[in-house]
């Protein structure tokens, strides 16, 4: 009973948190939580105790990885763009696509803030509509709140 339950006639009585014939089955699902405290990212199921990915596109332990999405920086860069410096893509659109971050100024790129803080931190280095480099941060706090940073 793969140490997980006893073996009684031949039959396996699992002890609690494990199911499965053999009792191999982890009900647990710790080792399913992604970092964003959903179970498989809210992109599978947790079965025995490992995510099932049900979008194809989403892989690893929690269904966090995907290679062909746009990363952190370029998904946010049009937002940051129209509120920081009212231009790009979004200007037109921005007060209505574009209010979903606290939105703070800094005057240099050593004042932006410096990984070691609680909440997963991207620092982003992204062109603007003039072929200008603009940088900013773009964190998520554990009550879901984003948080951006960008560099006057």
């Amino acid at each position: 009973c793969t140490g997980n339950g006893i073996c009684k006639c031949r039959v396996c009585e699992c002890f609690p948190n494990f199911t499965g014939s053999a009792c191999d089955c982890s009900l647990d699902t710790l080792p399913c939580m992604a970092s964003n405290g959903q179970i498989c990212n809210g992109r599978g199921t947790c079965e025995c105790g490992t995510c099932n990915c049900t979008d194809p596109k989403f892989q690893g332990p929690t269904c966090e990885m995907c290679q062909t999405c746009l990363g952190v920086c370029a998904e946010h860069k049009d937002c940051v763009q129209c509120r920081a410096f009212d231009k790009g893509e979004k200007k037109e659109t921005c007060s209505q696509e574009c209010m979903y971050f606290n939105m703070t100024r800094v005057e240099s790129r050593d004042k932006l803030p410096q990984p070691g803080q609680p909440d997963p931190l991207s620092h982003c280095k992204e062109k603007d509509v003039d072929d200008c480099w603009f940088y900013f941060t773009y964190s998520v706090t554990s009550n879901g709140e984003a948080n951006v940073h960008v560099v006057e």
